[in-house]
């Protein structure tokens, strides 16, 4: 089960992460020119409803497509959206998921029962009309039955949210929320449900609070300078760099192995969410757009006019209070780092396990996340100095999204969370999995193996 909502979650983060640019385009349009923008102008801000009702979905359905059925899948899965968008009276952004992996699985499953049975001269011919034909079906049938069923559930959806909202009962979501991005459903959570359902409302009233649940920086900030001060052994150490990253740079994965190694420091991070979501509900924050990544410069880019000061407040308090609690915790549960120990073990074991990679042939290396933009960036600039610094830079180290690990890599370092899916991508590359993005320990023992040749 949890494997199965984890997929799904993944699935629809998979689709919105590719497309955050036009997303903060969108935001920034909106910011500057609608009525009560910074610079108010009817022509320019004529813009904003196109692109949250046409363009943003229909990229969002060309990337599910394309998922699932490559380039072809993509352009059958934009097909299949714009019946979903025009068969709806919202922006449709649910029913993009849907219309858009829809049409991508039905164009491969159509081009896997025409392999080899295509005369010579007619692939073209075939493909195009392929294509055309099972997009213009599907967008027919998203038009009249998926469009209108989509559109009630988000609806539905909004509706409990809304309920909420109005009740004072928004900040209880901190309590699922921050376990979940413990587990690596941070983006899932952020950009699978809390991205379209902001949308909508920054439409309607400027702002949206959904967009900060996740994305608040407080939490996690709070947390590691707890673990700067009152930290052991190589927590402490690592704590400070993994500041700078986790505000500044807002990679948010940096600090989940910190909770992991002492787990009851989830309590501070729910706390800390759930203080500044309530501030933020209370002063009536928000932001125009989604903050990827989660950084303090990204929050304050996507804030609105009227809105820093709740915005500033909802980041410091969630801070302060997550800090405070970690404090506490720290100081009475504490314990020395064990996980790291058992990383390095593993690491001996994959050692004595490996069947022998011709590391002189290595070429590429590829560090994997969930969406290829966040802790594999990071990682993958870390894992690059680091050979430069062996004499090893002939080795070229990329990163991208655990699902489309590149054929040519011949290792994947990837987090272990995340082990099973980079497998199933590349099968024949060999796997490193860590657990610590700043200072893993199986960095220097691939770097060892490389320089042995």
């Amino acid at each position: 089960m949890k494997q199965a909502i984890q997929k799904i979650g993944r699935s629809l983060s998979a689709m919105v992460m590719p497309n955050l640019g036009a997303f903060i385009a969108w935001g920034l349009i909106t910011a500057l020119f609608i009525p009560t923008g910074w610079i108010p102008n009817e022509k320019l801000g004529n813009m904003v409803g196109p692109w949250l009702t046409y363009l943003l979905p229909l990229l969002i359905g060309y990337t599910g497509g394309k998922m699932v059925g490559g380039t072809r899948g993509g352009l059958v899965g934009a097909t299949a959206s714009i019946g979903v968008i025009m068969g709806a009276g919202i922006p449709m952004f649910l029913g993009a998921m849907i219309a858009g992996p829809l049409g991508g699985y039905c164009i491969k499953k159509f081009d896997e029962a025409t392999e080899g049975k295509i005369p010579a001269g007619f692939e073209m011919l075939v493909n195009n009309f392929s294509a055309g034909i099972i997009g213009g079906i599907l967008s027919i049938i998203c038009y009249l039955g998926i469009g209108p069923i989509a559109e009630a559930a988000t609806n539905g959806l909004g509706a409990g949210v809304g309920w909420l909202v109005e009740h004072g009962m928004l900040p209880f979501a901190s309590i699922l929320v921050e376990p979940a991005k413990i587990l690596f459903l941070n983006n899932a959570i952020n950009h699978g449900v809390f991205t379209p359902l902001g949308a909508q409302q920054s439409q309607e009233i400027g702002r949206s609070i959904y967009y900060m649940i996740e994305s608040n920086p407080g939490p996690g900030l709070g947390l590691l300078l707890a673990y700067c001060l009152i930290g052991k052994g190589s927590a402490k150490s690592n704590a400070p760099g993994a500041v700078i990253i986790h505000f500044f740079g807002g990679i948010h994965e940096i600090y989940f192995p910190f909770v992991l190694m002492n787990p009851v420091l989830i309590l501070a991070m729910i706390g800390g969410g759930f203080s500044g979501v309530l501030t933020l509900s209370i002063l009536g924050g928000g932001l125009v757009a989604p903050a990827s990544p989660g950084s303090i410069f990204a929050e304050l880019m996507m804030t609105p006019k009227g809105a820093y000061v709740a915005n500033i407040a909802g980041i410091l308090i969630g801070g302060g209070v997550s800090f405070l609690l970690s404090m506490v915790l720290l100081k009475v549960f504490g314990r020395e780092d064990s996980d790291l120990a058992a990383a390095r073990e593993s690491v001996r074991s994959m050692k004595a396990e490996s069947k022998g990679l011709g590391f002189s042939a290595v070429k590429k290396i590829v560090f994997a996340c969930d969406a290829g933009m966040g802790s594999s960036a990071m990682g993958s600039t870390k894992l690059r100095k680091k050979l430069q610094s062996a004499g090893l830079s002939a080795i070229a180290v990329v990163h991208s999204p655990v699902s489309e690990v590149p054929a040519d890599a011949d290792i994947i370092v990837v987090h272990k969370e995340l082990r099973e899916r980079a497998a199933a991508s590349n099968p024949n590359a060999r796997l490193v999995a860590i657990t610590d993005f700043l200072n893993a320990p199986e960095y220097e023992a691939l770097i060892a193996e490389l320089k042995k040749g």
